[in-house]
């Protein structure tokens, strides 16, 4: 079965289309080391909630939106092998402090899935 990670992180509104370039090119990079699919998914119908929700779990404020992402592998040693490929290149190296992220909110995990409608 395969192996997921998993994110979700505040982006700038106005820097949207900033970050759908960074993460087309970030995904043929992950694809390169051996991820079979990444998905980056802006929020469209996520309300507020009163305890929990998408928009508090990474803090976001004013102007920022949150993107839920995951990157699909065949097995997890092909996720440690490819994430540790990742990092080393050159082609991903960026400053959260002036990209359209805010890297203080990013949440992330690897996952086993245990249901899988698509298999």
């Amino acid at each position: 079965m395969a192996y997921v990670d998993g994110y979700i992180v505040a982006i700038k509104k106005g820097r949207m289309d900033e970050y759908r370039k960074i993460a087309a090119e970030a995904a043929a990079v992950w694809k390169e080391y051996g991820a079979t699919r990444t998905v980056e998914a802006e929020a469209d119908d996520v309300p507020y909630g009163e305890i929990t929700s998408f928009p508090r779990a990474v803090q976001a404020q004013e102007g920022e939106t949150v993107v839920f992402s995951w990157i699909e592998y065949p097995d997890k040693a092909t996720r440690d092998a490819c994430n540790a490929k990742v990092m080393a290149d050159p082609r991903m190296d960026m400053d959260m402090a002036t990209g359209p992220m805010n890297g203080k909110t990013l949440i992330f995990g690897g996952f086993v899935p245990f249901v899988d409608s698509a298999s």
